[in-house]
């Protein structure tokens, strides 16, 4: 049984502060979100993370799992055919 991707684009507003990059390119789940996550607990609350993905599971799995603890996804974007830009927003520790 497949399982149904979301990949729904979500842009980034143009503008948006980076604090941080991390390019997961190479990387597959759940080393995507667990070395993004790590990233985005040594950051101060209200930076941002932007993650470089081309694992599709990743862009969906990504800001799942942190709209899940309550971070916020500013966006979720292609940049090219084969990679994605997914940014969260720290809210909370």
């Amino acid at each position: 049984m497949a399982v149904e991707l979301d990949l729904t684009v979500r842009p980034i507003p143009a503008g948006t502060d980076i604090t941080e990059d991390i390019d997961l390119r190479g990387e597959v789940c759940p080393y995507t979100f667990v070395k993004s996550k790590l990233a985005l607990e040594e950051m101060e609350v209200g930076q941002t993370l932007r993650l470089i993905l081309d694992h599709l599971p990743a862009v969906d799995n990504c800001p799942r799992s942190f709209k899940n603890e309550g971070q916020e996804i500013i966006g979720v974007e292609p940049i090219n055919d084969e990679e994605w830009a997914v940014v969260v927003r720290k809210v909370h520790d």
